[in-house]
């Protein structure tokens, strides 16, 4: 199989690459990715040099390219976004052209080239905060800030090529990942490396605010399967082994790694902070889906992963752009109080 995958460089995308190269000696994977601050080339430097792994720097946005890329592709799996909720508060322009534009961008060339497979990997923000309950596929979308509206644009764009072109798509919705290669302004990398180096953790609001937590290389086989077996149009929600609030998140950690709770600063929430997310994935279920990773085992390989991996993170958090960024986001962090 001839995939193209978008977004290889970062997170989830090196993830899932890694995955299906290890597991389907018939794949190769084409990776176009723009390489933008949170894409890493260090991230897939064990299989770089394999025969068949190949990266080209291009933006999904580009026409030209894309359609350079797309050329001989069997099936797609578009990762390629802007992801982080806070920088989409800062200035939303970057989320719509890449999230909505490059999107339409690549569904059209996968619709001139006859692709035989699109996997649009979205996110379960689109949902909108859930009080209690869980989120279903065909729950209406009410997504609360820019980065998930940009999300949910892209996921009805995708729909609208399925019911008026008979493009052979589907979309996944993830819950919140955590796993080795995250950029460390996410809340478990910027948590677990401020800790290496005893500094604070800036702690949003109450710490009340609710999360599923994904273990990524879990999402990479969850992807390859609705790769292999998804229908086309339907959605499948992907979510993971743990709910709990921030404020459980950190105490784990903080036990985990032996820090003082001096360490967890309050810092003032974010504006439209989500209260809680939550799935419903029988519908991935029934395509055989079980999770490889519990909770508290995929917590520790993480902490062990960026303890053994510095190379990797530290060149990023002295890059001017995330020191920048991250002064300018957590500004009440040097006068905030430390938790209880």
């Amino acid at each position: 199989m001839r995939l193209l995958v978008t977004g290889g460089l970062g997170f989830i995308g090196s993830n899932f690459i890694r995955h299906m190269l290890a597991a389907d000696r018939g794949v190769r994977i084409l990776n176009l990715d723009l390489r933008t601050y949170a894409g890493n080339p260090a991230s897939l430097a064990d299989v770089a040099r394999g025969p068949r792994y190949r990266w080209v720097k291009g933006d999904i946005a580009d026409p030209a390219a894309v359609d350079r890329c797309m050329k001989g592709a069997d099936a797609v799996v578009h990762f390629a976004a802007e992801t982080h909720v806070d920088r989409s508060i800062l200035d939303a322009s970057a989320f719509l052209r890449t999230n909505v534009v490059g999107t339409q961008v690549l569904l059209d060339a996968a619709l001139r080239h006859k692709v035989g497979r699109f996997v649009h990997v979205s996110t379960d923000e689109v949902y909108g905060s859930v009080a209690r309950g869980l989120s279903r596929e065909g729950d209406r979308l009410e997504p609360n800030s820019p980065y998930a509206a940009s999300k949910a644009a892209s996921d009805l764009l995708v729909r609208s090529y399925v019911v008026t072109h008979g493009l052979p798509a589907v979309v996944t919705r993830a819950s919140n990942n955590f796993g080795p290669c995250q950029y460390p302004e996410k809340a478990l990398p910027l948590m677990i490396t401020n800790w290496i180096d005893r500094e604070p953790f800036p702690l949003y609001g109450d710490g009340r605010n609710v999360r599923d937590w994904l273990f990524v290389l879990d999402h990479a086989r969850a992807l390859a399967l609705v790769l292999r077996r998804g229908r086309t149009g339907e959605i499948y929600n992907i979510g993971g082994t743990h709910s709990c609030d921030n404020r459980e998140l950190v105490e784990r950690v903080r036990v985990l790694m032996g820090v003082a709770p001096g360490l967890v600063r309050r810092v003032p929430d974010r504006p439209g902070h989500d209260r809680r997310y939550a799935l419903d994935c029988s519908k991935l279920k029934a395509l055989g889906f079980q999770h490889a990773f519990g909770f508290t085992q995929a917590l520790q390989l993480t902490v062990d992963w960026y303890r053994g991996h510095e190379a990797w993170w530290r060149p990023l958090k002295k890059k001017g752009g995330f020191r920048s960024y991250y002064s300018r986001q957590y500004a009440a962090l040097r006068k905030g109080r430390a938790s209880r």
